[in-house]
């Protein structure tokens, strides 16, 4: 994985002094919220409900072991014992005070870590998928692309004031798994007939309040323009982005409004500028970073056979087995999902600093110090010997995190909701709890195979509910909160925003809701025909039909 230079450290030392004065400033009333408001943000500090939360950046979803136990510690040290992984492989602390903030920016730094740029109107986080350089559908390594976007974005002057928040995704996989469609610019990265690394640029992507799928702007970019295309994509939005109304300043109304075609148009004569400029890739900056990222010592290993024997005599390996195991690229190895998602034991997406450990540990006694965070906010151990499974499934089950739910219903996508964030209209956390409880029969949600189940407690949809096959958004209601949902949503290449299905429901009627939804598809599937393939087949009038039957 990466490693810090000089010139990284020098500028997030920087930093953590720059803040170190704003937050004095700030106790001492100096400083006005107000004035103190844009300050933060830049730092990933939020106000929320009952305490400062902060978002500490992951880029692309990369973790050390060492930086992996950084966290555990910190959530000891200045919060309640535990972290929340978000769908944008960040973490957040949700209890911080605003006097121990440097000293965790300062703590962070010393494992290359910070929290830059995890907020504002400027290009967030990086993101890929989290089996990138190890995934056997893989063409190439996304990662070092990655790096170098994160190079260049960090602390950009000319895109630290845009319209509004910008997001970057890569994929570089026959499977979409970074939702690259839902990003304001999507790229998928892939091999041309004579070899080279060339881009598909998507752009306009986007959820919240106006939910759209991105839309192609060009295809075939050489990847040395990488950066000089995205600059002219950026100065174009900048440019025309709308800053009177936040609701209309995202990158997708304004594709929207031109269109896509004079949207790229426009793009084009921008990049004409800069098209072979100072900021186009020369092999050798690529070959420096990609030395980053070079493979691991694997061993010599073959799939070893008992894994099948041990399935055979433990059902809850086999359950784990066929769940949470991701082919590697490399023979003998794979790549091991841990799951966030306990049911009532833990949030979606919270790990206690206990397991952050345990973790941490795992990954270096069984791989090669490197854990991931995935999109759907669970952590992966990447290169795991097939030998090793069964001594590293003891081990996590032994901490609670051996749930063998990937993918399936009850591994579900939740924001922290109005437990927490000042934003939300409604809870999450209790509903997704309440619907785990309800399908905690494991071979019950084994049976319904691929089910995505997301859930927003506001139109913010930090739970990407729009892509969740089963979609659910808390709504005020005079004060009280209720729940929409939505049906048919997905990620990946064929990615699709799902279709409300009626009038919104109370807190106690969601599970079941969720259980009359199933009902449907239990009913009116075919062989093993998957949840959201029956959704695009029937549409959602028989799924609305049960539900709202007696209402």
């Amino acid at each position: 994985m990466y490693q810090y230079d000089e010139l990284d450290r020098t500028l997030v030392a920087e930093r953590v002094e720059q803040f170190r004065d704003q937050v004095a400033r700030r106790i001492s009333g100096e400083l006005t919220e107000e004035e103190f408001l844009p300050l933060r943000l830049q730092n990933g500090l939020y106000l929320q409900k009952h305490a400062y939360m902060l978002r500490v950046a992951i880029p692309y979803g990369t973790l050390s072991s060492t930086q992996l136990r950084m966290l555990a510690d910190i959530s000891r040290r200045y919060d309640r014992n535990y972290g929340h992984f978000t769908t944008r492989q960040n973490i957040q602390f949700n209890w911080i005070r605003l006097e121990d903030t440097p000293a965790i920016l300062a703590a962070l730094a010393t494992v290359n870590m910070h929290a830059i740029q995890t907020s504002g109107n400027c290009v967030r986080n990086i993101t890929t998928e989290q089996f990138a350089g190890v995934a056997a559908d893989e063409w190439l390594d996304p990662r070092p692309l990655a790096e170098i976007l994160r190079q260049w974005s960090t602390l950009n002057a000319e895109f630290a004031y845009l319209p509004r928040k910008f997001k970057i995704a890569l994929s570089s996989s026959h499977e979409d798994r970074a939702a690259v469609r839902m990003h304001d610019v999507g790229l998928y990265v892939y091999e041309g007939e004579r070899g080279e690394r060339l881009l598909r640029v998507h752009a306009g992507g986007g959820l919240g309040r106006t939910p759209i799928l991105s839309s192609l702007v060009r295809d075939a970019l050489p990847w040395q323009h990488m950066l000089t295309y995205l600059e002219a994509l950026l100065r174009v939005y900048n440019r025309y982005g709308r800053r009177d109304n936040k609701y209309k300043a995202r990158i997708k109304i304004l594709v929207r409004e031109l269109g896509v075609e004079r949207f790229a148009a426009e793009v084009e004569q921008e990049w004409a500028h800069l098209k072979d400029g100072p900021a186009t890739l020369p092999d050798e900056e690529y070959e420096r970073v990609r030395a980053h990222f070079a493979p691991p010592a694997y061993s010599d290993a073959a799939t070893d056979p008992t894994v099948a024997q041990r399935a055979a005599a433990h059902p809850k390996f086999a359950r784990w087995i066929r769940r949470n195991i991701h082919a590697h690229k490399v023979p003998g190895y794979a790549s091991v999902v841990v799951s966030t998602k306990p049911g009532l034991a833990a949030p979606p997406g919270d790990v206690t600093d206990a397991q952050m450990d345990c973790v941490a540990e795992c990954a270096d006694r069984f791989g090669f110090g490197e854990i991931r965070v995935a999109h759907e906010q669970n952590l992966i151990l990447p290169d795991i010997l097939t030998s090793d499974l069964f001594e590293l499934w003891n081990t996590l089950d032994a901490n609670g995190l051996a749930t063998p739910n990937v993918g399936l219903l009850t591994d579900i996508i939740a924001c922290p909701g109005g437990d927490y964030c000042s934003l939300a209209n409604a809870k999450s956390i209790p509903i997704a709890q309440a619907i785990q409880q309800r399908f905690d029969d494991l071979d019950f949600v084994h049976d319904l195979g691929d089910v995505s189940l997301n859930i927003s407690g506001c139109i913010n949809a930090c739970g990407h509910h729009h892509m969740g096959n089963i979609g659910v958004l808390g709504v005020d209601k005079n004060g009280d909160e209720w729940y929409q949902v939505t049906l048919g949503g997905a990620q990946g290449k064929d990615a699709s925003i799902g279709a409300v299905i009626g009038p919104s429901f109370k807190a106690d009627q969601m599970p079941d809701v969720v259980e009359r939804i199933v009902e449907v598809y239990r009913a009116r599937r075919i062989a093993d025909e998957p949840f959201v393939d029956v959704v695009r087949r029937l549409g959602v009038t028989p799924f609305k039909e049960h539900v709202y039957a007696d209402r």
